[in-house]
């Protein structure tokens, strides 16, 4: 594949994460997480049954494959998920941010400790810019203040602050893993499979959380307008990103595609500005610019030791 397309479709999932982030508050306002991942499953998984079936060119699955699908959807897709979620509910949202600002710095260090991908002076100064821009964005952010929120709620984030910041520690671990284990399933399995085979385990998962909550919840409450944005944010989180982003992992070595997760705030602050009226400051607006210089600088043709891993797939 060409190395812009693969760029494009990495930029693209990021991107479409970051606008269903965006967009997705109020799904979460009506329904419970679990249903809500459990429902996001199975819609997306209807709309991929035909991807399931194994091509005639492809060769059978081996045993580590199959380990590996399941750690691609239990780290990437569950566990980060509960990590993310109630990670942010117990700290704040600029300690959020700041700690998930480190992703693309994690992604590195992964493809290097365990692809024995070589990582360029290059692509470290883009995941710096990353880890920069990223990290100024959150900062900038105004913290809701303490007068406005209960009591009770403000005294468990100021107990729990410390559990809530492991928990997003661990979902950026989570993220690196999914970068990393997508990077070796891309060399056996083509990203159609890669995503219909994950989402099944993501489906598997989550069906005892999602029918427990199902049991007992009035789904007469949900709007019109709410089943409309699930049906989008299921096709979106499991359908086209898994695909874009496992797509541009063909070719694209994972510390790399790792700098292209700056397009998630980027573009959830753009649908925040178009869609949703807010505004930007200048710190956020040069941060941004930061961000993205990093993603410019680790995609320019160039010659040096990061580029040789490219040339095949993950052992």
């Amino acid at each position: 594949m060409n190395r812009i397309v693969a760029y494009a479709c990495l930029a693209l999932s990021m991107s479409l994460v970051g606008s269903y982030v965006a967009l997705s508050k109020s799904l979460v306002a009506a329904l419970p997480v679990f249903l809500l991942a459990w429902l996001r499953f199975g819609i997306g998984g209807a709309a991929m049954l035909h991807w399931l079936k194994k091509p005639a060119e492809e060769a059978p699955m081996s045993r580590q494959t199959g380990r590996l699908l399941f750690f691609e959807s239990f780290l990437g897709n569950f566990l980060f998920s509960i990590c993310m979620l109630f990670g942010v509910s117990m700290t704040s949202a600029v300690a959020a941010g700041v700690i998930m600002a480190s992703i693309p710095a994690a992604v590195a260090l992964m493809s290097w400790m365990f692809l024995r991908e070589r990582i360029g002076m290059r692509v470290w100064g883009a995941v710096a810019c990353a880890v920069v821009g990223i990290g100024l964005v959150s900062l900038s952010k105004s913290e809701l203040p303490a007068h406005t929120a209960n009591g009770l709620e403000a005294d468990f984030i100021s107990k729990n602050a410390w559990l809530g910041n492991l928990l997003l520690v661990g979902a950026v671990l989570c993220e690196a893993a999914y970068a990393v284990i997508g990077k070796k399933l891309t060399g056996v399995l083509s990203p159609k499979r890669i995503t219909a085979l994950i989402n099944l385990w993501g489906f598997a998962l989550v069906t005892p959380f999602g029918l427990w909550m199902a049991w007992s919840f009035d789904f007469s409450r949900v709007a019109p307008s709410s089943w409309l944005l699930l049906l989008f944010y299921s096709l979106t989180a499991s359908v086209w990103t898994v695909w874009l982003w496992m797509t541009g992992l063909k070719t694209i070595p994972a510390n790399q595609a790792g700098v292209f997760s700056v397009m998630l705030p980027v573009s959830a602050a753009a649908v925040g500005v178009i869609v949703l009226g807010e505004t930007l400051n200048p710190t956020q607006i040069a941060a941004f610019g930061v961000a993205l210089a990093g993603v410019v600088l680790a995609t320019l043709p160039g010659r040096g030791p990061g580029r040789p891993a490219q040339a095949g797939p993950p052992h």
